[in-house]
């Protein structure tokens, strides 16, 4: 296959089939203003224009599972029928589009009850009586200058494993074709992997075994809840740039796991976990990452992190550093730049909307 064609090659997983290699990466908008989780118009416009825009998949914003899992009172949820009936709405708009949409179930853990990112002058963790929670985690250290979490106990652990078991079957009854779990970016599943954030004595703490555990009890259960032709993909941020935290390797081990698990796909992403630490950023710089696990073992990955450019997006698939690409900001800036691409790699597509074809380039 030409190598700039590859980009735009269909990419089966399990039972469902992308169109193309060019994927919308996971991207909070802390946008539902009325605080109830609800998705709106800004989310279906958001997600939309990617679908119109010829990405392959779509995977909406960190979705959380129950209240105490937002980062902020403007987070998107899937804990109640409510949020399920607003996802179904885009998700019908998205495949409308010819996009698969997937959907990321995250529990923000130590990172959570913060004042959302834009609309407001506070910073940090947002008070009890401003409308905040307490944050709960695998141990009892704070990230930064937020408010301490509280450290889950056995019985807690299980509630979050439940919950996101329950947002898994919400999201398919929403109609979405695959569920991440989010893994990374220093939230509740990743504070489990790294040892720089759990500092547990249980059967949660000490070995790699055990601060997998979490995580890999998630992936079973929710592998068993939405059966057999439904992908499951897991977020991992490959280290945490950090001596003695979590790192590429150990990343490496824990998605073979995971696969063995009934994992999927691998979404490589790094850091979160810390705050204050130095993040080399340049072009394409986590795509290393993406390569090392996709190598070691032996999984399917998708990179992410400063892919700008159709032709560095081609380079990545084709030389097999990765199998697909997230984009970010770049999609921001330009929605459409999967058709964009399409033209200026010469891959000739069948996706362009109708309500666009006077615009194509010639």
């Amino acid at each position: 296959m030409a190598t700039t064609a590859k980009l735009f090659a269909p990419l089966t997983v399990r039972g469902v089939t992308m169109r193309n290699r060019i994927w919308v990466a996971p991207m909070c908008q802390y946008s539902v203003l009325e605080r109830d989780g609800v998705a709106r118009d800004w989310h279906l416009m958001h997600l939309g224009s990617f679908a119109s825009g010829g990405a392959g998949l779509i995977i909406a914003e960190a979705t959380a599972v129950s209240p105490e899992g937002r980062i902020s009172d403007r987070d998107t949820g899937i804990w109640n029928e409510a949020q399920q009936r607003a996802w179904s709405r885009i998700v019908d708009f998205l495949h409308a589009q010819g996009a698969v949409a997937g959907i990321q179930l995250a529990h923000a853990g130590r990172k959570a009850s913060v004042w959302p990112e834009w609309g407001v002058d506070e910073r940090g963790t947002m008070a009890i009586e401003d409308g905040g929670w307490q944050s709960v985690s695998a141990s009892e250290i704070a990230f930064g200058d937020y408010a301490p979490p509280v450290a889950l106990d056995a019985a807690g652990i299980d509630r979050v494993v439940a919950d996101f078991v329950a947002g898994a079957r919400r999201a398919l009854r929403a109609g979405f074709d695959l569920v991440e779990l989010h893994a990374a970016h220093g939230y509740l599943l990743h504070q489990f992997l790294s040892p720089l954030s759990n500092r547990r004595e249980d059967e949660y703490g000490g070995s790699l075994e055990n601060r997998a555990r979490l995580l890999l009890r998630v992936v079973r259960e929710v592998r068993a809840a939405v059966g057999d032709s439904v992908p499951v993909f897991v977020r991992f941020s490959a280290t945490d740039y950090a001596e003695g935290g979590w790192d590429r390797e150990q990343t490496a081990v824990v998605a073979g796991w995971a696969r063995d698990a009934g994992a999927d796909l691998f979404d490589i992403s790094s850091g979160g976990n810390l705050p204050g630490v130095t993040i080399p950023l340049g072009p394409g710089y986590q795509v290393p990452f993406a390569e090392f696990v996709r190598e070691e073992a032996e999984v399917v990955t998708a990179a992410v992190g400063l892919i700008t450019e159709a032709t560095q997006a081609a380079r990545i698939v084709e030389s097999g550093q990765a199998d697909a690409v997230l984009l970010g900001r770049e999609l921001m800036r330009d929605p459409h730049f999967p058709l964009r691409a399409a033209h200026e790699l010469g891959v000739e597509i069948d996706y362009w909307p109708a309500q666009y074809l006077r615009a194509r380039w010639r």
